[in-house]
């Protein structure tokens, strides 16, 4: 099978075998006799996060769809007002923004703002998966693991986890860790987290730090996601892509401030400078809808960040638009942008 079919950036060869697993045991079965054979795995989730080479996967590729939600509500005491959250432990093949509308119908809040990201749960704790001001470490209670070199199956706390800015200890380590179930613990009511991200905050027409109903949060993420392109379509080829292809650098103090007067500029809780991807791009000269040399792939015509198939494109001519992107930012400021996906038989 081609991975094409796998993966919504709708690229990649073929696998030598791919292996459906609906269950946890199965799963687990799958990664340990392929691991003892000496075959390649890869394992998939919804493929929103992967770039394949046109070569393929020259071993098993174990594609989740394992499924379960269950959910342990803590107390509350209506006498005096006061309510517990829920910890909420999902399979990692169950689909993220599935679990996102039922938080949302069900009056858990934290993930709120997380609405509309393609893919399943058990890729969410390996990227630390983030959006307009919110990301998974901030629910995220633990992460139940298959630990490939030691083969058994171990369960890692919020501290063991290794969250940073879309990355952790899974990713670090990949690919040891195989994730199984994600417990997040979410806190009770109708109104979502404080808003901790202007567009979004302007997208409600309320302040930074404003709180308001989690339904209306789950609403204006959505409509700014599809502005961008980030919700799934098939007849959009501005979906057809792996999301944001680089991640928002991150300078120490001394790059920070050899970057242009106008230049976006976050401050970090350790000192470090965080910046924007997307302006990067743009003042370096690449505009949405901006296209490779074959015409096949360009930058998202709604979204400078997302690099998109326009219909029978390769992953050498993805690829190839990254490195001029990439090597167009790095001579106009000094800055190298990292990819955000995965990549698989193929590099930058």
């Amino acid at each position: 099978m081609d991975l094409s079919k796998l993966t919504t950036l709708r690229l990649g060869g073929p696998a030598r075998s791919v292996l459906e697993v609906t269950t946890e045991d199965d799963l687990v079965d799958a990664v340990r006799i392929a691991d003892e054979a000496g075959d390649p795995v890869l394992v998939l989730g919804g493929g929103s996060n992967l770039v394949v080479s046109d070569a393929g996967f020259d071993g098993t590729v174990i594609a989740v769809r394992t499924r379960g939600i269950a959910v342990d509500a803590e107390s509350c005491d209506d006498l005096v007002g006061l309510c517990g959250g829920v910890m909420v432990t999902v399979q990692a093949g169950e689909d993220w923004d599935s679990l996102v509308a039922r938080a949302v119908a069900e009056h858990w809040r934290g993930i709120e703002a997380l609405s509309g990201i393609p893919g399943t749960v058990g890729a969410t704790p390996i990227q630390n998966v983030g959006a307009y001001g919110q990301e998974v470490a901030q629910t995220i209670a633990r992460v139940r693991v298959y630990d490939r070199y030691d083969r058994v199956v171990r369960t890692m706390a919020l501290a063991d986890c290794g969250f940073g800015y879309r990355t952790s200890r899974f990713k670090q380590a990949t690919p040891r860790y195989v994730v199984l179930t994600v417990a997040y613990q979410l806190a009770h009511g109708d109104h979502g987290r404080p808003i901790a991200y202007a567009q979004l905050a302007e997208a409600l027409g309320v302040e930074v730090g404003a709180v308001v109903p989690s339904a209306d949060v789950r609403a204006a993420v959505l409509q700014l996601r599809r502005a961008k392109g980030m919700v799934l379509d098939p007849e959009d080829h501005d979906t057809w892509s792996a999301g944001s292809f680089f991640t928002n650098p991150v300078l120490d103090a001394d790059a920070a401030g050899r970057l242009p007067p106008d230049a976006p500029r976050f401050a970090q809780p350790d000192g470090s400078v965080k910046t924007s991807a997307a302006w990067l791009i743009e003042h370096a000269g690449y505009r949405r809808g901006f296209a490779g040399a074959e015409g096949q792939v360009s930058v998202s015509t709604k979204h400078t960040l997302a690099l998109t198939n326009r219909g029978g494109a390769t992953t050498g001519e993805l690829l190839d638009l990254a490195r001029e992107l990439r090597g167009g930012v790095r001579a106009r400021f000094g800055v190298d942008l990292e990819p955000e996906p995965t990549l698989v038989g193929c590099a930058l």
